[in-house]
């Protein structure tokens, strides 16, 4: 992490363009210049900036199982991350488990068809199609996008059911505290410019809808000579990990007994002028054992773990429509 930090403050002083990659654990950064980006097997498309054609092709007939962990397995570690909330290690914590997948697309097809404002394919390894931002910076001004409430669009009234639960109001609360905290790290005037709004998210099994706010700070005027430093600060996000960080993340790997790599990680592009990137959920890899499809969510001590569970397998989708 220390030579992508010099490496991405050095590219950013000289306005030099890049694409990064942060994997959760902060242990296999991924540092490229832009034009050198296809070549290295990474393909990307943020919000309509790509390096791949974009132009739309016909959906074909797919099929998409999925065999989710057992109950049992989440229920354990339900459990054991409900013990720390109470103890007082954590107020929230993100909890996620990978769930098999069998189809009859490969990675390339899936990234060339999902929608999302934030894609990536690297080297056929893994994609991303998250709905989620991260950091964007634009004028001298950063702002974030915490996501957090998820719901079924078919639910009657769901808009005002999101929006009214309990669970969902405090988990988000906690959230944009904490980024809003870690923005104060590389920013002055912080401010929540937007609080818990609706965004819409399809797929070929419906809609769902999100909860997220937006929150912005101003940042100095050499901000691009230390660009990776702010973004060494700024990771993991906050609202895949949960708060307090370093305790919650020791939480995590207790809970998870595994490592996620760069699923929860954050990916994007350093312009020459500003930044653009997303938290990499939706993320689905290809292993020796066939495709796994990471998912998760917030555990609070209002939390109930079939629900959480439900949640968890709810986002195992592609937004092929």
């Amino acid at each position: 992490m220390d030579e992508f930090i010099e490496q991405a403050n050095r590219m950013g002083a000289a306005g030099e363009p890049f694409l990064f990659i942060i994997d959760f654990e902060k242990r296999k950064p991924i540092l490229s210049p832009l034009d050198q980006c296809r070549q290295k097997g990474i393909y990307y498309d943020i919000e309509g900036f790509s390096n791949v054609d974009l132009d739309p092709i016909p959906v074909p007939q797919f099929n998409f199982h999925t065999r989710p962990i057992d109950f049992s397995r989440y229920e354990k570690a339900f459990r054991h991350i409900v013990e720390g909330i109470r103890f007082g290690d954590s107020y929230l914590t993100n909890l996620c488990f990978p769930t098999g997948v069998e189809t009859n697309l490969g990675l390339r097809e899936i990234f060339r068809l999902s929608r999302a404002k934030y894609k990536l394919l690297v080297d056929h390894r893994f994609m991303v199609f998250s709905p989620e931002s991260f950091v964007r910076i634009r004028d001298g001004r950063i702002s974030t996008y915490p996501m957090k409430g998820t719901i079924d669009a078919g639910v009657p009234h769901a808009r005002q059911k999101i929006l009214a639960d309990e669970k969902e109001m405090a988990e988000h609360a906690t959230i944009v505290d904490l980024l809003r905290n870690d923005l104060n790290l590389v920013a002055t005037e912080v401010t929540v410019e937007k609080y818990r709004y609706v965004e819409e998210v399809q797929s070929w099994k419906g809609k769902l809808l999100q909860v997220s706010s937006r929150i912005s700070g101003t940042l100095p005027t050499d901000w691009r000579a230390h660009v990776g430093t702010c973004l060494d600060l700024l990771t993991p996000a906050g609202s895949v990990s949960g708060a307090p960080k370093k305790r919650t993340m020791e939480l995590i790997f207790e809970a998870e007994e595994a490592m996620r790599g760069y699923f929860t990680g954050v990916f994007g592009i350093f312009d020459g002028n500003g930044l653009n990137s997303g938290v990499m959920i939706r993320f689905m890899e290809k292993t020796p054992s066939g495709y796994r499809y990471w998912s998760g969510g917030g555990i609070t001590a209002r939390s109930r773990p079939e629900a959480e569970y439900n949640e968890m397998i709810q986002k195992v989708y592609v937004p092929i429509y």
